[in-house]
């Protein structure tokens, strides 16, 4: 198995840590920040294992002391079956980020949660961010760089492109481009600056001839992964020259970051260790070391599995990649950007599914399909767009034909102008879903899981489909996967988890789940939290939520039947899930 960000070196000497008086100190700071947004359990959290921390019991802060302590759980507590934890805990990291992106870029003191544990470490700030862990602010080939999460990022760029698109006017040209034939020369003009990565040959490290092979088949197969993902155009560099520079052509001379390596064998065991750097300006963007034992398996899977590790990192919609890229577009919008960023502002919608976004968001694809009719990644993400005024109840009053339809002839756009394009596939799937042809929509989703098995967006709403259709238990289980390995937004998946416990009428795990899930912009959150309150006999909250749907999807309930069915498709799930409405004290006809 591929262990990431294990690094199996000396580390550098420790920097003076700063004193308890001005760790509390900063702890005060953050908690009272807006900008630090977590519920007040998720404050209490992070104030005991600092205090535990600075109090020299650091080695008992554990899931269970946590749960016990802050939570109130009782001693029957088990981390396996109860994830408040390991949720709670994931959204302080997120919130620390976004603290130390906006506020607390000066603060004197960082105040972090690596990950692998809820033991906190504390560092100076004096030099601005650094990397998570690394005492001196240094970035170093076998530390990762701290680079800001997405959803910070995407917020500002989501300000910006909504000011910029606030105006929005009709664009009744896309809907026909989406039917209109198209010739090669439209294809060649029809792709804007997505971002460009070379890939350098890894370096042999051991200087043998068997570690020589394997450092150019990991090379390949690094390559091979990454150009699963659409998203960005990758490039095979060259070896350096003798004058130890590097033979390069006007592709890669326009790529914006570069990924190097190197590998060693070591005894029984193949070490990788890699950087993404930027190239405009040296800074090391992320660094990170893998390990896998060479008595496991065949050398061929071995580097297989490594490199899609890798691939997924930098590449999925909101690796590190999409993030620096976020970030740059929220403050540099230059014009071969625009079609991009919409691509960027769509993955920053998916944080929230908030329905003011929304509008936005596909004025934008709009716009950009227009201009670049080739850019497939856009008409997979329009078409997306157009799914989600259906599924999620967005403008569907708007003048304009049938949602399902612009969907379906946005998503074949999109497979047409590139068969292999797994978000064009994944929109394709949503569509014949909604359409009611669910064989052929699982189909698609089979099909396109096996062109890039690394892209847990992907991966998750295949899984959700396989489950609405009644298979829920490998359905869940690729959602389950999909979450612990996204590092995006989860909320949408964390409610189809609870969705998955509620189906197994496991409804306190169920409710757990749809807890942490922070999506309450969407009306289908409220519907599932109804249905788990009423099963959980909690009249009074679940009046709450029928109470906000009446008020803010009151069509959802005017064919309550008819939208259960859409989405989940055996009647016997079906009875099941509105009983749990009708205990909500929700008309079920």
């Amino acid at each position: 198995m591929v262990r990431t960000g294990s690094v199996e070196v000396e580390p550098p000497p420790a920097a003076p840590l700063p004193t308890e008086a001005k760790i509390r100190a900063q702890l005060d700071r953050i908690r009272s920040s807006p900008e630090f947004d977590v519920p007040e359990r998720a404050r209490r959290f992070l104030s005991y294992v600092v205090e535990e921390a600075i109090a020299g019991r650091g080695d008992r802060i554990k899931a269970y002391s946590i749960a016990v302590e802050v939570f109130g759980r009782d001693s029957s507590f088990d981390a396996q079956s109860d994830p408040v934890v390991r949720i709670q805990a994931g959204r302080i990291r997120r919130a620390l980020e976004r603290y130390y992106l906006t506020a607390g870029q000066s603060d004197p003191i960082r105040i972090t949660m690596p990950k692998g544990g809820y033991v906190p470490a504390f560092s100076r700030n004096d030099r601005g961010p650094f990397p998570e862990g690394n005492a001196q602010g240094k970035t170093d080939e076998h530390s990762e760089p701290w680079v800001g999460r997405w959803k910070p990022i995407l917020l500002a760029a989501s300000g910006i492109l909504i000011l910029a698109f606030s105006v929005l006017y009709s664009f009744s040209r896309t809907d026909e481009l989406a039917d209109a034939p198209m010739n090669s020369a439209d294809i060649v003009r029809a792709v804007p600056d997505v971002p460009r990565l070379i890939v350098l040959p890894f370096e042999d490290l051991s200087r043998t001839g068997s570690s020589d092979i394997v450092a150019r088949g990991l090379t390949d197969k690094v390559i091979e992964q990454i150009s699963k993902f659409k998203e960005i155009v990758v490039i095979a560099g060259h070896s350096p020259e003798p004058s130890g520079q590097t033979h390069s052509s006007g592709d890669a001379m326009a790529a914006r970051y570069a990924l190097s390596g190197g590998v060693r064998l070591d005894g029984d065991k193949l070490r990788l260790t890699t950087r993404l750097v930027k190239r405009d300006d040296g800074s090391v963007l992320w660094a990170e070391s893998y390990s896998e034992s060479l008595q496991v398996r065949s050398h061929l899977d071995l580097e297989t599995n490594v490199a899609r590790a890798v691939a997924t990192a930098l590449a999925h919609p909101y690796g590190v990649i999409f993030r620096a890229d976020a970030s740059k577009a929220a403050n540099m919008p230059p014009d071969d950007w625009e079609a991009y960023q919409c691509t960027l502002l769509y993955y920053g919608y998916r944080a929230d599914l908030n329905p003011q976004t929304h509008t936005a968001v596909q004025g934008c694809l709009k716009r950009a399909v227009e201009r670049f009719p080739g850019y497939a990644t856009a008409w997979a993400l329009l078409s997306l767009t157009y799914i989600d005024q259906l599924r999620f109840r967005h403008r569907l009053d708007a003048p304009s034909p049938s949602p399902l339809d612009l969907a379906i002839g946005a998503a074949r756009r999109a497979v047409e102008l590139d068969p292999q394009n797994v978000r064009g596939l994944q929109a394709e799937m949503l569509a014949f879903f909604f359409r009611g042809d669910v064989d052929t929509a699982l189909k698609i989703g089979s099909r396109a899981l096996a062109l890039n098995p690394n892209d847990p967006e992907l991966r998750a709403e295949y899984g959700l489909r396989l489950a609405l259709s009644g298979e829920w238990k490998t359905g869940c289980a690729l959602v389950a996967e999909a979450v612990s390995r996204n590092p995006g937004p989860i909320g949408y998946f964390e409610a189809t988890l609870a969705l998955c416990s509620y189906m197994q009428q496991d409804y306190a795990t169920a409710e757990q789940w749809i807890r942490a899930a922070d999506v309450q912009a969407n009306p289908l959150y409220h519907l599932i939290v109804a249905a788990i309150l009423g099963q959980l006999e909690k009249s009074a909250e679940a009046a709450r939520e029928r109470r906000w749907i009446e008020a803010h999807a009151p069509d959802l309930l005017e064919n309550i039947r008819g939208e259960v069915a859409m989405r989940i498709l055996r009647p016997e799930d079906q009875t099941h899930f509105l009983e749990g409405l009708a205990k909500a004290g929700i008309a079920v006809p």
